[in-house]
């Protein structure tokens, strides 16, 4: 039994593969060329292969080296949600979920997918809140999901212990897939739509040609294909080092345990749903008469296979197990028996701790992979229910339908290294289950050797984040306080133009200097002439400051916001201590980037990633000022914005204030007005100068004008806000305009 018995259960055989090894013969002649090749036979390959061929691409390869499913696949447990605390990636969830739903009778091959819904269970008061939290950031999506109370979880899992049970957070449509059979279905209809999928096809050598395509090599001949994905798992990074790529993932042991008949379980009418124990940090669903228990470990107990990034996957592994140890997830055991008592007498059958591939982030890294033309990456699909990532978004047959700039492979570089890769995998999985705050920072593996030329200096007087790779201050600490913590070589080859790109973050640093006296503080340190008159809003030039010269990249007045200073990273650290020495007279001192982003918010400012994405367009944004159309010139966009224009918008950014108590907002909260949901928040704060909460929102053109209400989400309950003509604090240049206009009347 679960408890009595560990000694037993770790002398259990590994589990067999599906299927046995294919035949070492191909069976059939390889083709010569091919639009796209897929290197890896796993759900995510396979679905990628479907996906592209149902787009209509022709001559789609997928290169399997020993047979579909043969990695990770196999062994997962296969769970799939409508939940993801992220953004965008919910409408892969949910895009994936209504494939599942039809692809049987699409394809003809039964998928064993089951849908009793899941629970994410709250047994302490901070867990509801976060619930509310998630509940707030929901309702603008198309995702059921519903914040459901103690009677109700007890209906739908009849089997629980409800002594600590407070709240849930239920989403009907989720369950969980046969891998294998999904997988099988994805084959069939990639093939049924053209594509064609080769195993036993190991690739042995990836050779680029001068015109941008790809010889790729296996035992059985060569493939010239026009793009390469790279979709192999936990085998990701030794064909990445095939080109000189070292991808930043690990392999994770993962462990869950397969009882025997339940006679509970058995009893029932309907499946359990699937449960997800926050606090106990486990799943837990039915699997037949029987119950499927998989937990996370916590940063100490659980186990990397780093040994594969020393010295290699090792040849042949693909369809093994590692050995299991109960001993390690004991305490997670014990605290599922307790929620669930049945457990107590169950028998176990099996315990499958198999490779899983995770980034540091946890998150996949999936798109074109930047130092290597038409290579692409699908990879590090870490979280066990990887399934529920199967759309590979069919970048390479056009954009993507949304902005999922967070899956960018390119977020990692150089300075993700191997120690970087071990403790951030190791907090991240440890993580899995814990408390999610806003604006958290986790420190593992920080700092990498990505730190700008003035990090020594303000390392112990500020709170660091980390922003790809780099620790950059988020707000200062005064005495007394509490501590705290494409888009261009695509454009360039396509285009024709003679342009070479390199990548130069590393070597050139940034300071921003701001506020009213920032001329003043610049004058002091140049011969160049700071004045209004001289270098106006938004211009840009190279100069010397303290006899350091700035590299002609640029030195930028953006007004309120201030001057940025681009320099070599060498000097930073003496152009940073020149301006505090030159700004004493003034009170010059630090500001971080959470009092910047209040500061931007008053004066109207948007901002890359939350007003400005891939999911808008520079008209709704509001930023038509910016935006010459009538120009002769050509330029990126310039035809799609016109046909924007043309047909009108539908939905425009409001800048609204809210009547709030102690919750401030912070973006991507549900808009509502007349008990309907009507738009979003994209970023939000409290603003010390308006002492009250501001927050951009993208609503429809009739909610938009000045003093409209509406409401907005936060922690479960509705606040009310007022549309507001921006800027709520006028900009510098428009201050002085009105200063001059006041003076001439």
């Amino acid at each position: 039994r679960i408890l009595s018995s560990p000694a037993r259960t770790r002398s259990l055989r590994l589990r067999s593969p599906p299927h046995p090894d294919p035949p070492g013969v191909l069976g059939k002649r390889l083709k010569d060329s091919a639009e796209t090749v897929v290197i890896g036979g796993g759900c995510v390959g396979v679905s990628l292969a479907y996906h592209l061929a149902k787009a209509g691409q022709k001559d789609v390869v997928l290169l399997e080296k020993s047979e579909l499913t043969a990695g990770s696949t196999w062994h997962a447990a296969g769970l799939t949600t409508y939940y993801h605390p992220g953004i965008n990636l919910k409408k892969i969830h949910y895009y994936s979920i209504n494939l599942f739903e039809q692809l049987e009778a699409e394809t003809g091959q039964a998928v064993g997918f089951h849908q009793p819904g899941s629970i994410r269970l709250a047994s302490t008061p901070v867990r509801v809140n976060e619930l509310k939290y998630q509940m707030t950031r929901t309702h603008w999506h198309p995702t059921p999901q519903f914040l459901i109370g103690p009677e109700k979880i007890q209906q739908l899992f009849p089997l629980l212990n409800m002594d600590k049970v407070l709240a849930g957070l239920y989403n009907p449509g989720d369950g969980h897939i046969d891998p294998y059979s999904l997988t099988m279905a994805l084959a069939a209809g990639a093939r049924m739509y053209g594509a064609q999928i080769y195993y036993p096809a190991p690739v042995t050598g990836l050779t680029p040609t001068a015109d941008g395509r790809w010889d790729v090599q296996t035992p059985h001949g060569t493939i010239r294909a026009n793009r390469i994905v790279n979709a192999t798992g936990f085998w990701a990074r030794e064909l990445g080092q095939m080109i000189g790529f070292q991808h930043p993932t690990i392999p994770v042991h993962h462990q869950y345990v397969v009882t025997a008949t339940v006679p509970e379980v058995k009893a029932l009418e309907a499946e359990l749903p699937v449960i997800r124990d926050l606090e106990g940090s486990y799943y837990l669903r039915q699997e037949r008469d029987g119950l499927l228990f998989g937990p996370y470990e916590k940063e100490e107990k659980m186990k990397l296979q780093d040994s594969w990034i020393r010295d290699g996957v090792p040849p042949g592994f693909g369809k093994e197990l590692f050995e299991s140890d109960l001993d390690r997830i004991m305490d997670h055991v014990e605290r599922a028996m307790e929620m669930v008592p049945v457990l107590k007498n169950a028998d176990i059958i099996n315990i499958v701790s198999g490779p899983i591939t995770y980034t540091p982030d946890l998150l996949p890294m999936i798109g074109p992979h930047q130092g290597a033309r038409n290579y692409w990456t699908a990879i590090g699909f870490g979280i066990i229910y990887i399934y529920i990532y199967i759309y590979i978004y069919i970048y390479i047959c056009g954009e993507p339908p949304y902005d999922l700039i967070e899956c960018d492979p390119n977020r990692y570089a150089h300075w993700t290294s191997v120690p970087y890769l071990c403790a951030k995998a190791r907090e991240s999985y440890g993580f899995n289950n814990v408390v999610g705050y806003p604006k958290e920072e986790r420190f593992a593996g920080r700092p990498t050797n990505r730190v700008s030329g003035v990090y020594e200096l303000l390392k112990d007087r500020c709170s660091m984040g980390f922003h790809a790779g780099w620790e950059q201050p988020h707000y200062f600490h005064k005495p007394g306080d509490d501590t705290g913590y494409k888009w261009i070589e695509h454009e360039a080859a396509d285009g024709g133009y003679h342009v070479s790109v390199s990548n130069v973050t590393d070597e050139i640093g940034v300071l921003g200097i701001a506020g009213p006296k920032s001329r003043m503080v610049l004058q002091k340190l140049t011969d160049e002439d700071m004045s209004d008159t001289a270098f106006r809003f938004l211009h840009c030039r190279s100069i010397q400051l303290a006899g350091v010269p700035l590299r002609a990249i640029r030195i930028s007045y953006t007004g309120e916001l201030g001057w940025e200073l681009y320099m070599d990273m060498q000097n930073m650290s003496a152009v940073y201590q020149a301006l505090m020495e030159a700004g004493q007279d003034e009170n010059i001192d630090n500001f971080g980037t959470y009092a910047m982003s209040s500061l931007r918010l008053e004066k109207g400012f948007r901002a890359w990633g939350a007003e400005m994405n891939c999911d808008t367009n520079p008209l709704e944004a509001g930023l038509d000022y910016f935006i010459k159309l009538n120009k002769p010139a050509e330029f990126i966009g310039k035809q799609a914005l016109l046909e924007i224009k043309a047909q009108g918008l539908s939905r425009r950014l409001a800048f609204l204030t809210l009547d709030t108590d102690d919750i401030d907002p912070e973006g991507n909260e549900t808009v509502w007005h007349n008990g309907e949901v009507v738009g979003n928040t994209t970023s939000g704060s409290y603003s010390y100068s308006a002492q009250q909460s501001l927050a951009f929102s993208y609503l429809p053109l009739h909610l938009t004008h000045a003093g409209q209400k509406v409401e907005v989400e936060l922690l479960g309950q509705k606040y009310p806000a007022t549309v507001t003509q921006e800027p709520l604090v006028l900009t510098e240049p428009s201050r002085t305009r009105l200063q001059k206009k006041q003076r001439s009347d």
